[in-house]
């Protein structure tokens, strides 16, 4: 029977243990208390699991957690909403287990290229790490660029080939497919001598080095990580010193930095200060709580040592890439470059005529607030505020796509923020020797039906996509290569959904960047605009059907100048969505005829983002999605499109 949070507090230095939101307790035995307050240097592992997306990270995470004994079978990782809804890992998350006397650290990182800042910048806290592949899919995009960042940080590998429990696995194929990957990437000698396991991580079972192997529980794998993974290289001075690499808001404690110490040990009440990357102070605070984690579980520590992954409490503006020193010193600690972003989106207030009635964070200031401080968090995104222009834009927001500045502006409207915000650009730069604009490119992979093969190149070339190559795969289906401009690909992955039924698989891998294309028209579609401000009303919308797809529905409050569908000709046209059939005392059979409308197009924040014109903003509340022109007036914007034709 589990002792009750108070008597494990008397048990050792008075730690508490607090759960993470939702989980179900697992409170740790005296003899793992002991461990995990451990000085000895020597039985830390530190690894990241590493994977393209949906190939069962977060999901061998949570059994590595259940196989040491430290979690319930109900208990997640992804414990963030975003997570929950789209089924993909967005921040990483770090863990700890112990094993046959071992205290490892288990860091779960986002498998989506959008969210690439978040693996690179916790590749100084491990020592080695789990490349995780798909048996059915085999090395995708993402498991290249995760694996040469690992190799450029010379950690140790463990390759784990997953799902092979399902019927359209090919695990042999895929482990030599791993191997060439390797051969590359031009890895080490002793990086290609890697343990090997074929996996089912959702039923918790192992075969190590082949699939004829019998069958093991998990616990071989963390028994391979303590062989495998050799522990921390931790500095010789006693003097503490430890680099920021995540950050957290915590509802007792409030600001929590997290990192691995390089070396010497922090103690609760220490004075230490942080300095930047440029050894300039950022401030100097007292350690108010240090914090470990384990299982889904955090406790409090009375110390921490070098090699160990902790979070600590007290800072107010130290951010990632910081180094915390004890009091007198100034030593950094490298951090890995981050690769540049490569979208960008203007955010301003919202100026619509429904503004204010939907969200409570509205003025400027709450807005650059909101964005500064996700930009000391996330590394991958930078935050420009601007002066204040003519369509009202206060902060420039630069990222990896637009899912990664997506997911942001979710998180926001949720917090009840409204604002508004602009098509999204690629970020150019000009080349020193030529003077020429450069774009970022990219490699796109797109398996398909050959049914669909000749539609595609037509829609790749339209987005200034050169075509390089094609595969067959089977007697059905293709393999295609392109190399295209980043801003080609931008809402791409759902046009693709939608043109093959949800068939295509799409890759896509950074390249560099090349000399620009040329001009790109984005949607080929005109916009169906109000005219009229009001409630729409059935009768109208009926009737509007056949100009092409409508956005909103009956009951919807829109005003002049909101664009409402998609026109099936390229040219805008003006409509009035909220007329109502006129009333007579003449009774007919017609009269009573009920009003057939098909379903509204619904969007997430990502696809309007990707789908809006050059001349158009998205309209962000806490409640709805609106699609808008930038000048609300009819005759404003035909005289705009005149000056621009001349």
């Amino acid at each position: 029977m589990l002792r009750t949070l108070r008597q494990f507090s008397s048990i050792f230095h008075k730690v508490p243990v607090r759960l993470f939101s939702g989980a179900v307790e697992v409170a740790p035995k005296d003899d793992v208390l002991k461990i995990l307050h451990s000085e000895s240097r020597d039985i830390f592992r530190n690894v990241a699991i590493i994977a393209h997306v949906d190939h069962g990270k977060t999901t061998l995470v949570d059994a590595l957690l259940r196989a040491s004994g430290c979690a319930n079978e109900y208990d997640s990782m992804d414990s963030n909403a975003l997570e929950k809804e789209k089924g993909i890992t967005i921040l990483s998350k770090v863990t700890g287990v112990t094993f046959g006397g071992n205290k490892i650290n288990i860091v779960d990182t986002p498998g989506h290229q959008d969210f690439g800042g978040e693996v690179e910048r916790i590749m100084s806290m491990v020592d080695g790490v789990c490349l995780l592949v798909c048996a059915t899919e085999g090395p995708m995009a993402q498991t290249r660029f995760v694996l040469q960042k690992a190799l450029q940080s010379n950690l140790k590998p463990i390759v784990i080939i997953n799902k092979v429990d399902r019927p359209s696995a090919r695990p042999v194929e895929v482990e030599h497919e791993i191997f060439n990957l390797f051969c590359d990437l031009e890895a080490p000698s002793e990086s290609l001598e890697y343990p090997l396991y074929f996996c089912s991580g959702k039923e918790g079972w192992v075969r190590k080095g082949s699939m004829e192997a019998e069958k093991q529980g998990l616990e071989d794998v963390l028994e391979t990580i303590i062989e495998t993974i050799p522990p921390p290289q931790i500095g010789t001075e006693s003097n503490f010193k430890m680099l920021v690499s995540q950050q957290e808001s915590h509802p007792y404690y409030g600001k929590i930095v997290i990192g691995k110490i390089h070396q010497g040990e922090v103690k609760l009440n220490d004075r230490v200060l942080a300095v930047d990357q440029q050894g300039k102070l950022v401030e100097t605070a007292k350690v108010l709580k240090i914090l470990r984690r384990y299982g889904m579980q955090q406790l409090e520590m009375a110390r921490a040592v070098a090699g160990d992954i902790v979070q600590v409490a007290g800072f107010t503006n130290a951010i990632v890439t910081n180094t915390l020193n004890e009091m007198g010193k100034n030593e950094v600690i490298p951090s890995i470059p981050i690769d540049p972003p490569m979208i960008s989106i203007s955010i301003g207030v919202n100026t619509g005529p429904l503004a204010g009635k939907e969200g409570t964070r509205l003025n400027a200031q709450q807005i650059k607030e909101r964005l500064m401080r996700e930009g000391q968090s996330d590394v991958a995104l930078q935050v420009m505020v601007k002066d204040k222009t003519d369509d009202n834009a206060c902060v420039q927001l630069l990222g990896r796509g637009d899912l990664h500045l997506a997911i942001l502006l979710e998180n926001m409207r949720r917090e009840g923020f409204e604002m508004q915000v602009s098509p999204p650009q690629i970020v150019t730069k000009k080349c020193p020797d030529t003077g020429k604009t450069l774009e970022p490119m990219e490699k796109v992979t797109i398996e398909i039906d050959q049914q669909y093969m000749t539609g595609l190149i037509d829609k790749m070339s339209q987005r200034k996509a050169i075509y390089e190559d094609c595969i067959n795969i089977d007697k059905t289906r293709v393999k295609l290569i392109f190399s295209a401009p980043t801003r080609g690909l931008v809402g791409l992955r759902a046009e693709l959904i939608n043109d093959t039924r949800g068939t295509a698989i799409m890759q896509q891998q950074f390249l560099g960047y090349q000399e620009y294309r040329g001009v790109l028209k984005k949607n080929l579609k005109g916009a169906i605009i109000s005219m009229a401000a009001g409630v729409c009303q059935g009768y109208a919308l009926e009737d509007l059907q056949k100009f092409g797809p409508l956005f909103v529905k009956p009951g919807s409050k829109v005003y002049v100048g909101q664009v409402i569908g998609e026109h099936k000709l390229e040219q805008d046209i003006e409509v009035n969505p909220i007329r109502e059939k006129k009333l007579t005392n003449v009774r007919t059979v017609l009269a009573d005829e009920k009003i057939s409308l098909f379903p509204p197009r619904t969007f997430t924040l990502e696809d309007v983002i990707a789908y809006i014109r050059d001349d158009e903003l998205v309209e962000v509340t806490p409640k709805d999605l609106r699609i808008r022109k930038k000048e609300l007036d009819s005759t404003l914007r035909k005289t705009q499109r005149k000056s621009q034709q001349k």
